[in-house]
């Protein structure tokens, strides 16, 4: 890069650098560990038995039994059944197993690794075997052989031998005692003596938990192990044989060399030299073939093999799925627990004795005492009087039916809050008994179905794989039928034994999923009593106390300053709009832009403002223009001051600064706001004008650099990153403390092996020490275009030096620091090749193998398991760490769904015509692929530098213009197929489009102005037109689409990350802005200004030499110019200093915040990263889903009336279909729950799909706790709706068809009273009676005779017969039915023709002897004077009683 800025300018190189490093070495790479690390979890889950239970962690040498205490009871005790007792008193065996005997031995071991740590080289002549150490470490050899003989003698040698500790234990016994040994001190024995630190895992419980959950389950990473050293010596061989037969290259010569070549290309550091010294090497001939060999190699070592290990360990954190299930509840009542107390600040109020304030009530009469009752008792009645007072002003204007009776409504809220209160305290009872009553219609349903499946009426039905929603539906069906049903009700008689079996599994599953449902809800009502109890908590300190809650204990609760400072201090921009029927929130255009500006309140936003100005003021200081002496820079400082003044007043004027409930000192982030408050402060009152080196006003100007960190305080997502950061300090710590265990080890053994050792005379061409004085000449390598005048003799310019018999300049091991300080700069894996060269050429090869066994176990597992617990970590505060795998598979979904959006795909057009045959055209399979081959075929033309001297340019330029050509006949078809507006709906199509618009414009530069730049553009040009290729394939989507989200969703620990970066920039100046060059801090990589130490920042980000960088840093005297007066005129360093400042941040950077990043691409893989066995929704399907969207969404608003809901639903196939013969009631609720979602209004894309995901779902093993009581409240109150509207339907339609009917027959008898009125006034007022019958009458007589048998039917289903005195009658065409009541009407089955009813009735009376031959007719057993009489009243009774009944009657009753 720093060649690149010589060499072209700036800007381009510092571009193209960093979007090279951020989005391959950041982001891409860390792709391939989340493939490998899903990849593993699937193989894990298909294998698991291979690796056995999880769950096993207890020794098999121990058991359980029942032991009874002191106190009578009984408890489990561990005995060790096993281990046989040894021969040994019992007075020992008591003291070998009591705590205070492993507390000695391990503090011994303590004071052991504190010895060995003090060692130091002290010279050549100090005979080191008879000094004070050694004959420390022959004391401890003693005191340690003595404990295992004592364990021996308690538990007997098989016992012993039978713990792993134990072995452990005897083996280092017997290697430090061949150690002491004077002959084989300072030796390779070495190793066991400082493999004594690792007893000391045992003294905190927490780490030795941690250390075996990593190493416990030793098969996996064991196996892993030998793995990588296989591959090594595999590929060690190929390599020796390939290259041991070439000239002039010394890495392939051995096996050993060959090995310790590929090893360090598995570190990837260095490796580019150890490919380019064998490609030189082999010649140009098999150069291509050899850099194939080699990159392969590196990717599958860097990308496969160490995600694999990362893999690994994140596998052995992962608990199992009933543990996680354990762990919810757990961490549930917990959170319980701990909203139930009120913070330490607020509750040290209940130390002081309740002084409630009171008030006095005066204008009384005095006959009595009135006692001082409570002002808060009393404020109650004078904001009801208040209330009542401005509801009286504003009703008398009014008339005085508007009379105040508001009052009365706030009485009525207040009954309607506390009944609300009372029906949550009895939850679990309405619940029950909502469950009673909706499981007794499944009950009938299911029992129903299993009649219909034994008769066999299901057979013969051609059998059709059912939807997931069905599946679904029915499976909550059977699961509530069989929760809340009878076991009589469930078991027939006619089950086989397997049948019963089965049922009686099924009522012990459900009857335990039924208990887990009351767990879950006692976790609930816990939590809202915890609530609750908080809440009265704070109550009882506000009333007790007149000082809480006071701000300053000045600041009155109620005050009108406060009020005020609470207005100014919580203003916030809220831009969304509800719709004030449906209250659903509407979709503003620029939501994305109000969101942002609702991010943080208005008060913030200035002082984020405020802090950005001030940050880039900062950034213009330098040692050489400091704001000490610059004006200018001193108007941003007072701007700061006085506006974080200002907040800060108001902020505490409104929340309190302590000891209120929303204070501003209630977490770290107020604490850190007051800090650099005071800090700026006392920075610009005092102003130092000259800031000694390493002095208070140099620490202060350090401290005045954490500045940028307020950011983090005032936006909340920040505020989120530093709680996930440090939330999961623990395990980060745990991990640290082993790895500072392992560096402790190979130091000690590293200052025993090789202190001394290591320094040479910097002389070439002296070997001993005594020779090593004097001066000699160093030749320097100069250009030979200078020109130089040499001496008679010289054959290069050079100059004289002194010897000095020294260490390397970057390391030694010399001490236990400097031993700890050179291994975690190994531990990075920068330097170690240095390390390990130096080792080898002045100790010896065999000490080789030291360095090697520390990268490979810093490298493999150390590294790979701060990266495996930070994403654990990462997962563990967002709540994924303790989801099963459904759960896990259920968010992933709906946060796929979140980012899922209709098909900008317009329709197509409906004729035949010119458009139709286009949009066919441009849709066609064949179509893409042509224009994918020729995107590849462009990007092609790249990989020939285009240069305008070179001719070949020219032709590659043309090729271009054609392909630009082509894409813009291809955009120009889609634009006429699609229509302008429909062309516009896709991204994918902007972007085309904006890609070819470039494309146009570089076509015409090109042609016009032919030079360096418009080829450039044309470059890029192709570039973006090769990124298009990317969405026209599922796999290259699903992995941009990672890659995407993960950058949306990391933006802001990107900018956590900068915030960090630019603290320690600015921190950077003040303490080596002045440092001299050295090895690398020259003129590209130095601190003199903030964006220069920004660069060099980032560049350790990455790793590059930051160890040289620190060394560079520490320069002191001799080697620079001190100053005692001011640090911007010394050139020398800080060794403390830079010690602190670069480990820190290489270790907050490099091993934490990136590491943050994998997990956030490892979650994003995940969710895009499904297949079709997970039985959620699938890419297949919600393509399937966006096509019937847009079938149905014809405008493509995104939205659609609830009622075409319904139609979507219809349409839908496949694994989303519902079948309306087999599951209308799910089609009945789904309906439904998209008319309850915004009462009735119109319903967007995603609201069908979550209702979609939700019942394609098991709920019961998908969503968790608090989710899953809210879903299945809502299922139950969608259910029971439906449930009502179907019967009120089928009500309705009832009522409906007795009305039509009715209404029929009310036609009927209103003609039928007519004419029989008008018989009945002739019957009644008869006129003269002949006594003699014409013919004509006699044959109307017979007539109607004959015609008696066919209305009598009608007869008797229109009127009563006169024989009904009884009260009742039996129909006598129908003699099954029950019996009518006299007056009671039964409606005809169907119509008959008016006048064929009243022509049965219509009777001529010529005589009395005819009327009584029709009424004996009809009762024959009644005379003639009793048969007018009932006639009579029968027609009276239905003409004043039964005509006033009409339809709207009977459909009330």
């Amino acid at each position: 890069m720093y060649r690149a800025i010589d060499s072209f300018p700036r800007w381009r190189s510092y571009f193209y650098f960093i979007t090279l490093i951020f989005f391959l070495a950041w982001l891409v790479k860390n792709v391939f560990i989340a493939v490998i690390i899903e990849t593993f979890a699937e193989i894990r889950v298909q294998f698991q038995q291979m690796w056995g239970s999880r769950s096993n962690t207890t020794s098999t040498a121990t058991t359980q039994m029942f032991h009874e205490d002191a106190a009578g009871g009984w408890q489990l005790v561990a005995v060790d059944v096993n281990k046989p007792q040894g021969r040994a008193p019992a007075c020992l065996q008591q003291m070998m197993r009591s705590s205070v005997f492993h507390m000695f031995i391990l503090s011994m071991v303590t004071v052991d690794v504190i010895v060995a740590a003090s060692n130091y080289h002290k010279g050549e002549s100090f005979r080191r075997q008879y000094d004070e150490f050694y004959l420390a470490e022959v004391a401890f050899t003693v005191l340690f052989d003595l404990e295992a003989l004592l364990k021996i003698w308690c538990l007997g040698f098989t016992g012993y031998i039978s713990s792993s500790l134990h072995k452990f234990e005897l083996l280092l016994v017997i290697g430090t005692t061949l150690h002491v040994y004077p002959d084989l001190y300072h030796s390779q024995f070495t190793y066991f003596q400082v493999l004594r630190v690792v007893r000391l895992i045992k003294i905190s419980p927490a780490l030795e938990d941690f250390v075996y959950k990593i190493f416990g389950p030793g098969k996996k990473l064991g196996s892993l192990v030998v793995f990588t050293a296989s591959l090594l010596i595999v590929m060690s061989a190929i390599s020796l044989q390939m290259f041991c037969f070439v000239e002039e290259l010394d890495r392939f010569t051995t096996f050993p060399r060959a090995f310790m070549s590929m090893f360090q290309i598995l570190t990837q550091e260095g490796w580019v030299d150890v490919m380019d010294q064998t490609l030189n090497a082999v010649g140009h001939m098999w150069a291509p073939v050899v850099a194939i060999y080699f990159i392969l190699y590196h990717l599958f070592a860097t990308l496969i093999l160490l995600s694999l290990f990362v893999a690994v360990i994140l596998d052995n954190l992962e608990l199992d799925e009933d543990l996680k299930k354990l762990k919810q509840l757990k961490q549930s009542e917990a959170n319980a627990d701990t909203k139930e107390k009120l913070p330490l600040r607020l509750r040290i109020f209940e130390k002081f004795p309740n002084r409630p304030q009171m008030v006095k009530i005066s204008k009384l009469p005095s006959d009595f005492t009135v006692p001082k009752i409570r002002e808060s008792f009393m404020k109650q009645f004078i904001d009801r009087q208040q209330q009542d007072t401005c509801c009286l002003l504003r009703s008398l204007p009014s008339t005085s039916s508007s009379s105040c009776d508001h009052s009365k409504r706030s009485a009525i809220e207040d009954n309607k809050y506390i009944d609300q209160k009372l029906r949550k305290s009895v939850f679990s009872i309405r619940a029950r008994n909502l469950l009673e009553k909706e499981t007794a219609v499944t009950k009938i349903l299911r029992a129903c179905t299993r009649q219909r499946m034994l008769s066999g009426s299901f057979e013969g039905q051609p059998a059709k794989e059912r939807s997931i929603l069905s599946v679904q539906h029915h499976i909550r069906q059977e699961r509530r039928s069989l929760r809340h049903g009878s076991n009589s009700q469930r078991i027939s008689r006619g089950k086989s034994l397997e049948t019963l079996t089965q049922d009686h599994s099924n009522t012990v599953r459900y009857r335990n999923a039924q208990r887990e449902d009351s767990e879950i809800k006692m976790i609930q009502e816990k939590k809202e009593q915890a609530e609750m109890k908080r809440k009265v908590q704070e109550e009882e300190l506000r009333e007790n106390h007149p000082y809480f809650d006071k701000p300053l204990f000045i600041v009155g609760r109620e005050h009108r300053f406060r009020n005020f400072c609470r207005v100014v201090v919580r203003a916030r921009f809220n831009a969304s709009k509800t719709d004030p029927v449906t209250g659903a929130v509407k979709n503003t255009k620029y939501h994305q832009l109000y969101d942002l500006l609702g991010l943080v309140t208005y008060l913030d936003w200035v002082m984020i403002i405020v802090t950005i100005c001030s940050c880039i003021s900062m950034m213009f200081e330098s040692p050489f223009r400091r704001v000490m002496h610059a004006p200018t820079l001193q108007i941003a400082e007072y701007v700061f001051v006085i506006f974080m003044s200002i907040e800060l007043n108001l902020k505490i004027m409104a929340d309190g600064l302590f000891f209120t409930p929303t204070a501003v000192i209630r977490d770290f982030g107020g604490v850190m706001d007051i800090f650099i408050y005071l800090v700026s402060l006392i920075f610009l009152c005092w102003m130092p004008q000259n800031v000694p080196a390493e002095s208070g006003a140099q620490l202060l100007m350090v401290l005045r650099c954490l500045r940028p960190l307020r950011i983090f305080k005032l936006v909340p997502q920040m505020r989120k990153v530093v709680r996930e950061l440090f939330s999961g300090f623990k395990e980060i710590f745990l991990v640290s403390i082993l790895l500072l265990t392992l560096m402790l080890v190979f130091a000690s053994f590293g200052v025993q092996l090789f202190a001394g050792k290591l320094a040479k005379c910097n002389d070439p061409n002296i070997i001993r020490r005594e020779d090593c004085n004097g001066i000699f000449r160093i030749n320097v390598s100069v250009s030979k275009n200078l020109n130089l005048k040499l001496r008679p003799g010289e054959k290069k310019p050079g100059f004289w030096v002194p010897r000095v018999w020294a260490n390397p300049r970057n390391f030694n091991f010399d001490n236990v620091g400097n031993a700890m300080l050179a291994l975690f700069e190994v531990l990075s894996l920068k330097g170690w090749v240095e390390v390990r060269d130096v080792i080898i050429h002045r100790v010896g090869p065999m000490h080789g193998i030291y360095i090697h066994v520390f990268v490979f176990l810093g490298c493999m597992i150390g590294l790979t398991l701060f990266v495996g617990v930070v994403i654990a970590n990462f997962n563990e505060n967002k709540g994924t760490a303790l989801l099963t795998v459904d759960q896990r598979r259920w968010e992933d979904l709906k946060s796929r769904l979140k980012i899922a959006q209709p098909l900008h795909l317009p329709p197509r057009p409906d004729n035949d015509g010119f458009r139709a045959k286009m949009y066919d055209i441009t849709q066609h399979p064949f179509f893409k692929r042509t224009i994918a081959l020729l995107v590849l075929a462009q990007s092609v033309l790249l990989s020939v530098k285009w240069d305008v001297e070179d001719p070949v340019t020219v032709p590659l330029a043309t090729m271009s213009v054609v392909f630009t050509f082509i894409f813009v006949l291809e955009v120009t078809m889609k634009i006429i197929a699609m229509s302008p507006a429909g062309f516009w709906q896709s991204r994918r199509n902007r972007y085309d489009l904006l890609v070819t618009s470039l494309g146009v414009v570089w076509v015409v530069l090109h042609f016009a102005l032919l030079n360096a730049y418009t080829y450039m553009m044309g470059a890029c040009v192709i570039v973006f037109r090769f990124f298009s290729i990317c969405g026209k394939h599922v796999t290259l989507k699903m992995l941009l689409l990672t890659v995407v989200v993960s950058m949306y969703k990391s933006f802001f620990i990107i900018v956590g990350m900068f915030l960090l970066l630019l603290c320690y920039a600015f921190a950077g100046v003040v303490l080596f802005g002045t440092v001299k060059y050295g090895e690398n801090i020259n003129r590209h990589a130095n601190f003199s200004s903030a964006g220069k130490a920004i660069t060099v920042l980032f560049r350790i980000v990455t790793g590059e030499d930051w160890n040289k960088i620190m060394h560079d840093c520490m320069v002191q005297p001799p080697f620079c110019t001190p100053d005692e007066f001011t640090y911007w005129a010394t050139d020398c360093g800080n060794y403390a200093g830079a010690l602190m400042y670069f480990c820190s941040f290489y270790v907050i950077i490099a091993y934490i915040m990136l590491n943050l990043l994998v997990a956030i691409i490892v979650e994003n893989f995940s969710l895009f990263y499904s297949t079709e066995e997970d039985q959620l929704l699938s890419y297949n399907d919600l393509r399937h889903f966006q096509i019937i969207w847009n079938m149905v969404d014809d405008k493509r608003e995104g939205v659609i009336p609830t009622f075409r809901v319904k139609f979507l639903l219809r349409l839908l196939r496949g694994r989303l279909e519902v079948d309306l013969d087999k599951d209308k009631l799910l089609f009945k609720h789904m309906c439904y729950e998209m008319e309850r979602l915004h009462n009735g209004g119109d319903v967007t894309f995603h609201d069908v799909l979550s209702m979609l995901s939700y019942r394609s779902v098991d709920i019961r093993k998908s969503l968790q706790l608090e989710e899953l009581l809210a879903r299945e409240q809502l299922e139950y109150t969608i259910e029971e709706e439906v449930a009502k509207q179907t019967i009120r339907m089928w009500l309705k339609k009832c009522l409906k068809r007795i009305r039509a009917k009715q209404q029929q027959s009310c036609s009927i008898i209103h003609s039928l009273r007519e004419s029989q009125q008008q018989e009945l006034s002739r019957f009644l007022n008869p006129p003269s009676i002949e006594t003699t019958q014409p013919s004509e009458d006699v044959n109307a007589n017979n007539q109607d005779n004959n015609m008696q048998p066919e209305t009598s039917s009608q007869q008797q289903l229109l009127s009563p017969t006169l024989s009904d005195r009884g009260g009742s009658r039996q129909d006598s065409t129908d003699p099954g039915k029950p019996q009518r009541k006299i007056g009671q009407w039964r409606l005809p089955s169907a119509p008959k023709p008016i006048s064929h009813s009243v022509s049965s009735v219509n009777l001529r009376f010529a005589g009395r002897t005819t009327m009584k031959s029709v009424v004996c007719k009809m009762n024959p057993m009644t005379d003639t004077a009793s048969c007018g009489s009932e006639v009579k009243k029968w027609w009276t009774r239905q003409l004043t009683v039964e005509s006033d009944e009409s339809g709207d009657d009977l459909l009330d009753i």
